[in-house]
């Protein structure tokens, strides 16, 4: 008999069974729900679906902001042995529309969406809508199943049906940076194979015990909030509390204090800025480095972020500068630093705070082999946490995974103790006119330290020299003009004193347009869409690379 995934959540909906698990804030309450309460929801909505003729192997689509509906619906998805099919909740209705027919949906839960006027009419009118309780601020979801009926009608599913650890578990859609989004199919095995980080690494300190504070923010259809938020608390226990809306984010961190804490990159720095708002450098430097107030100092400091408890912080998705990481630390927040793909549950590398090693996203994690191809220097991985594969595309399959290595289109290099340094990415090369190739992503990284920087991204196919285009931060947009073009001139300077003469920045373009997901100059997670940028910028590029000055406003 094949093995049975173990689902953790079913032990720990009794021995955690009256600790709070989901907690959802409305203005300054929030309210929760005990293991037992979710459990119970959970097994009356499995009985639900599968009173609506849905069972294992299904396909159950889930398009929603993060709240405490996605995990009971994504709990009750997994209890009837069938697949979960996540969506970004800023999706257009035409884009919603094309993973619905990728994925196979066969029902779709919906609930905190901004845009549903639009994304409605990308969902197929025979298709069985299941709408979240309404929240206010939010567009009232009409639908043939509701989330409080459906729930009411039905008593707990007593029998759970266990899936098998080969059996899907989900279908991640990437964000399609060059194209159609692929579905990522992950099994049961596959997620059973990542508590190896826990039992053998264990970064984030995660509590066996369950005394574990989550906030749940990325939006949970991305495989790494996946992992590291949702099922490690259903894994280890604890509770996951979420966000109301974008103004109350950081009153609600506040108010939870996470014990564990993941941040793209972007929201540290702006964490870093929000600070630096109200303490300049110079006075914040001056308390740090008096014995005196030093320690109240970083604790007021943390307490105000709402991360003077967290025991594991952790950045990934793009590099962290390691000014960034070293700022933080003077704060007394260490910053983990982590290195994955969809492709393998987000788990690749990870570089310990306390680790001091710049550039690198560090060592293989516990599981994972890598290696460099010697040809292209292509990242090479292979672990137990692999895709089996894109959804029903077999040649995009074979195009990454060959001989169970897993082909990550980085391109990297591993020191003589294991560390991996990530050198770029190489559908991002491009060939100049003077015949030389350019490698984007070092030199954007090189810009990350300019604060006046929100979006960058290193063009200049067929001109003589590369050129960066970059958006403006909130910081940048509040100083003048002037301000702006000796800093990024400045900034340009340092930058191009470490280049060759073929590599060095011609010209900076400040956009005057915002890049957005809308305006499809981005994907749902906020990676620039160089193609996109290429259509949109490409005839212009030459005359800017000819302009006399060195950075040049867009008209």
């Amino acid at each position: 008999m094949e093995d049975k995934y173990p689902m953790p959540f079913l032990a720990n909906e009794v021995t955690l069974s009256d600790a709070p698990m989901l907690r959802q804030p409305f203005g300054d309450q929030w309210e929760v729900y005990s293991w037992k309460e979710t459990g119970h929801m959970a097994r009356k909505l499995a009985k639900g679906l599968k009173e609506m003729g849905l069972g294992r192997g299904s396909h159950i689509g889930l398009v929603s902001k993060n709240c405490r509906e996605w995990v009971i619906a994504d709990l009750a998805i997994m209890m009837i042995g069938a697949v979960s099919v996540p969506f970004y909740p800023n999706l257009s209705g035409t884009q919603l529309n094309e993973v619905i027919r990728l994925g196979d949906v066969e029902a779709l839960f919906v609930g905190k969406v901004v845009n549903w006027d639009d994304m409605r009419i990308g969902i197929p009118k025979e298709l069985p809508v299941i709408a979240f309780p309404h929240y206010e601020g939010f567009p009232s979801v009409e639908s043939r199943y509701n989330w409080n009926q459906l729930i009411d009608a039905n008593a707990p599913m007593t029998t759970i049906d266990s899936p098998s650890l080969s059996d899907t578990w989900t279908i991640v859609f990437t964000s399609g940076t060059t194209g159609t989004p692929k579905g990522v199919v992950l099994t049961y095995g596959a997620l059973d194979s990542t508590k190896i980080l826990f039992e053998q690494n264990n970064m984030l300190e995660i509590s066996a015990d369950g005394e574990n504070r989550f906030f749940s923010y990325l939006p949970l259809n991305h495989i790494a909030e996946r992992v590291v938020v949702e099922m490690t608390c259903l894994s280890y226990g604890g509770s996951i509390s979420f966000v109301e809306s974008l103004d109350t984010f950081a009153a609600n961190l506040r108010d939870v204090q996470p014990t564990a804490f993941f941040a793209v990159p972007r929201i540290w720095t702006k964490f870093q800025l929000g600070i630096l708002s109200k303490l300049p450098q110079a006075q914040l430097d001056s308390l740090l480095s008096n014995p005196a107030t030093a320690d109240i100092t970083a604790k007021n400091l943390r307490l105000s972020l709402g991360l003077d408890q967290a025991r594991g912080a952790l950045t990934g998705a793009a590099p962290m500068p390691q000014t960034t990481k070293d700022w933080f630390k003077r704060i007394g927040i260490h910053i983990h630093e982590g290195y994955g793909m969809t492709e393998n549950s987000a788990i690749t590398t990870a570089l310990n705070a306390y680790d001091e090693r710049p550039g690198s996203v560090g060592q293989a994690q516990p599981g994972a082999e890598i290696r460099i191809d010697p040809e292209t220097n292509e990242i090479l991985m292979r672990a137990p946490y692999l895709m089996k594969g894109y959804y029903k595309d077999p040649a995009k399959t074979a195009e990454v995974l060959k001989d169970g290595w897993l082909h990550t289109g980085d391109e990297g290099r591993l020191d003589e103790n294991g560390y991996l340094f990530i050198t770029g990415r190489i559908k991002d090369t491009f060939k100049t006119a003077k015949g030389k190739f350019i490698v984007p992503a070092p030199i954007e990284w090189e810009f990350s330290t300019n604060a006046d920087i929100e979006q960058i991204c290193v063009m200049g196919l067929g001109c003589p020299q590369p050129i960066v285009m970059v958006c403006l931060s909130d910081v940048g947009k509040s100083k003048k003009k002037e301000e702006v073009e000796y800093s990024l001139s400045t900034t340009l300077s340092a930058v191009n004193s470490g280049q060759p003469n073929f590599a060095r920045i011609s010209t900076i373009v400040i956009s005057n347009l915002h890049w957005s997901a809308d305006n499809g100059l981005l994907t749902p997670t906020l990676k620039v869409k160089r193609n996109k940028l290429h259509e949109r910028y490409g005839e212009a590029l030459l005359g800017w690379h000819e302009a006399e000055e060195t950075v040049v406003w867009e008209e």
